[in-house]
């Protein structure tokens, strides 16, 4: 939003008020923003001549030559931070307005004309905000949503057509995108080992372990039956006990992952532990997977027993496949399909 246009347009030329009745209402808290007629447009330079000639400006023809929704959303956008402004909607005594968490950053002062804001709901915006219905803001990655302003928020929070995070865990990366771009993305930056396939070999190596309570082993990815999925295995104290973790995860959302299922598989010396469950979509984190301890778990002492020799030293082999379910059309059972 363009700060310099927020202004009081002329009441000669906007509405042709009388100067006392306006000035009895420019500081009610009910009042209109002063930029709610000049939003991106100045109001007082008309678009149109009147056809009778007379020297007089057409207002309704510069009103016709705003788009409703379009302004409204616009004089709906914080000065400040360019958010959405959701109530409290805040204004100063000059009709300025910005959202209540910029309020708080400002000192009370009104960033457009340094005047003291106190405490004052501009309810008329809040007003007209209740009567809109926006698109979606991922409607060009495919949401075709129509939403009243105020659920408009919390759809976005959980849309299906919202970017995904990258499910690397080895640092808190920030690059979101689409499915096809993450999976560059891990291949390029992070350099993860990528195969294709539904079944895995897995060897992981440390030395020293007793003296790692906290690792991260580098994420696998796995293409197949057309998907992606991202194979996790790290070390952490759970409680007071250390152990190993591995599990997998899917790279898309949980409505299309609980059509797979993947087991994971672990033992030596005649001993073994088996996992099956199905993979968590990559809208959780891996810490939150993790922290819900739904993979499989190993204590440390049993995954030095597996490593043998003089444990140590961990030499942990993880083996492993996916399969995707079938459902019989006929008894609604899951029927496994480990072809691709």
């Amino acid at each position: 939003m363009d700060m310099d246009n927020i202004e009081c347009v002329s009441t000669d030329e906007m509405l042709m008020m009388e100067d006392d009745d306006l000035i009895n209402h420019h500081h009610h808290s009910n009042a209109f923003p002063a930029n709610l007629f000049n939003n991106h447009q100045n109001l007082s330079k008309p678009h149109h001549k009147n056809n009778n000639n007379d020297g007089s400006n057409n207002i309704n023809g510069a009103l016709l030559g705003l788009t409703p929704a379009t302004s409204v959303h616009e004089l709906l956008e914080c000065p400040v931070c360019t958010n959405s402004m959701y109530p409290p909607i805040h204004q100063c005594h000059n009709g300025h307005t910005l959202c209540s968490t910029c309020k708080a950053r400002v000192q009370n002062r009104c960033p457009t004309c340094r005047q003291e804001l106190g405490d004052i709901r501009c309810l008329a915006l809040e007003k007209v905000a209740e009567s809109l219905e926006l698109p979606c803001k991922y409607q060009l990655m495919g949401c075709p949503g129509i939403f009243p302003y105020y659920s408009k928020l919390k759809h976005e929070t959980v849309c299906d057509f919202r970017p995904y995070n990258c499910p690397y865990a080895g640092s808190e990366c920030s690059v979101t995108g689409d499915i096809p771009y993450l999976v560059s993305h891990l291949r390029d930056d992070h350099k993860v080992d990528m195969h294709t396939g539904c079944t895995f070999n897995h060897r992981y190596v440390k030395s020293n372990p007793r003296e790692v309570e906290n690792a991260t082993w580098m994420l696998t990815v796995f293409h197949c039956f057309g998907q992606y999925f991202c194979l996790h295995f790290e070390a952490f104290q759970l409680g007071t006990a250390p152990v190993y973790m591995a599990f997998l995860r899917f790279m898309g959302d949980e409505a299309d992952a609980r059509s797979y299922s993947y087991s994971l598989e672990v033992g030596a010396n005649g001993r073994k532990l088996i996992w099956e469950g199905t993979p968590r979509s990559v809208r959780d984190s891996h810490r939150k997977v993790r922290d819900s301890h739904d993979g499989l778990i190993i204590q440390r002492n049993m995954a030095l027993f597996f490593s043998g020799g003089d444990r140590k030293e961990l030499k942990l082999r993880v083996t492993g496949r996916i399969w995707k379910e079938q459902h019989s059309p006929d008894s609604g059972v899951c029927i496994p399909n480990v072809s691709q």
